[in-house]
């Protein structure tokens, strides 16, 4: 229980069915520890204030409601791999690895340690066992609210212990629902930023964790020449187009970040489209592909899915090629796979594939 109106309404649909409910929040950050520019203390998902409405609720439920502290798991798991990320130059999703690593491995697991038999959430995703005894992953039926691109990490034993109640409703439809419960939260608005980077100043964080001026060195096109010169790899992501502080007879983006060779090559718009890409830690949710398989793909959040041919590799490793070029493939985020509505599984993006011409 996040303290949102869909966990929150999760819970409500559960108890008024007849299940045992059990309500838990996790604290995973410490958001006194930090202050934005002008000082206000940050306050957003998860924060004390979402775990003390989630307990209003759970007491208006007539629940029980109980906290685990995963703050030393979040800074491991999710913030140190977000700074590592970036300072690698790539460009991380902490929510997929949130939920991977901290909601689908720890909380389940203190779940099942307190003899509950499901982990339920309000995830806008389906699931579904067909008749071969797999469980599948499937799209939520709001398309616009659909979050099981940050789940394609699930595996059969979490899904087989995992219930997603709001998998077949809209937004509108749970708002309503929190309203009919009289739930406390039925109004409360959503926080769209990074849970631990609340003011969306990611610069500053990644500069409070490991200090200013790391990693500076030159901007450079696509032919080697040095156009400019940046402060921090870190401080661009592919697609980029703002901030370059370059000069240019037409607009400039980001290509590509080498921290290695501390550089940020940039190009114009029409540089960014890619053929393909190679993936890493690849999660097949049913049965691997053992050959080239045609599906749609996702290599961002907001991407709509597009047609693609995808060939398993070996070390758990996939190569995915669009069947026409895409713009803004980036290291570091998450390619998912789709059938229709299905999941059939994704990885992390390992680098953009150019043209064999």
């Amino acid at each position: 229980m996040s303290g949102g109106v869909d966990s929150s309404v999760t819970a409500a649909l559960l108890k008024d069915e007849g299940h045992e409910v059990i309500g838990i929040s996790m604290q995973v950050w410490d958001y006194s520890r930090f202050t934005a520019r002008d000082g206000e203390k940050f306050d957003t998902c998860c924060s004390l204030d979402d775990i003390y409405d989630a307990r209003r609720v759970a007491e208006s439920l007539g629940i029980p409601f109980y906290v685990v502290n995963f703050e030393e798991e979040f800074q491991r798991l999710v913030i140190d791999d977000f700074v590592d990320e970036y300072f690698s130059g790539r460009t991380p999703n902490p929510c997929v690895r949130c939920n991977q690593r901290i909601k689908f491995e720890l909380l389940l697991k203190k779940a099942r340690e307190l003899s509950a038999d499901f982990l339920a959430t309000g995830h806008y995703a389906r699931i579904v066992r067909d008749e071969s005894g797999y469980y599948r992953l499937l799209k939520g039926k709001d398309q616009g609210k659909d979050q099981s691109y940050f789940l394609f990490t699930l595996t059969q034993g979490q899904l087989a212990h995992t219930l997603f109640p709001l998998g077949e409703m809209t937004k509108q439809e749970v708002r309503r629902l929190a309203a009919h419960y009289r739930l406390r939260v039925a109004e409360k608005g959503e926080s769209q930023e990074i849970c631990f980077v609340p003011d969306n100043d990611y610069v500053r964080f990644l500069e409070e964790a490991r200090g200013e001026g790391r990693l500076s060195g030159d901007i450079v096109d696509s032919t080697g020449a040095v156009l400019g010169r940046h402060s921090g790899t870190y401080r661009y992501t592919v697609g980029q187009r703002k901030g370059l502080g370059l000069a240019h007879s037409h607009p400039l983006y980001v290509l590509g970040v080498d921290a290695e060779k501390r550089e940020v090559v940039v190009g114009a718009g029409d540089e960014l489209y890619r053929e393909g890409l190679t993936a890493r830690n690849v999660n097949w949710i049913t049965l691997p592909a053992a050959s080239p398989i045609e599906a749609a793909c996702k290599i961002r959040y907001r991407h709509r899915p597009v047609p693609c041919r995808i060939s398993p590799l070996p070390d758990m490793r996939a190569e995915v090629r669009f069947l026409e070029r895409e713009k803004s493939v980036t290291p570091g985020q998450a390619v998912v796979f789709y059938d229709g509505d299905t999941v059939l599984g994704g990885g992390w993006i390992e680098e953009a594939v150019r043209s064999e011409e």
